[in-house]
């Protein structure tokens, strides 16, 4: 069997002392790291995507417009 001999670990959970960057550049600086990992959509996907959010949108605008003129038009008739 081999006996384990403790080790300094202080130094192996810190890094190395640097000056630390300003938080701006700290910012955007991730900013950018985070920006290169995005995977981006290509164009006709995009546009797929975009006509179908659109869609969407004026379908429910439509559905939630006609559902409340029918209940005002109810409403018209139940109170004069």
């Amino acid at each position: 069997m081999t006996s384990s001999t403790p080790q300094d670990t202080s130094n192996s959970l810190s890094p190395p002392e640097k000056e630390k960057p300003s938080p701006k550049k700290n910012f955007l600086g991730s900013t950018v790291d985070e920006l290169k990992l995005v995977v981006w959509p290509s164009r006709q996907q995009l546009f797929s995507e975009s006509v179908a959010v659109i869609l969407m949108v004026t379908l429910s605008a439509a559905l939630i417009a006609s559902v409340s003129r029918f209940f005002g038009w109810g409403a018209s008739h139940i109170f004069p």
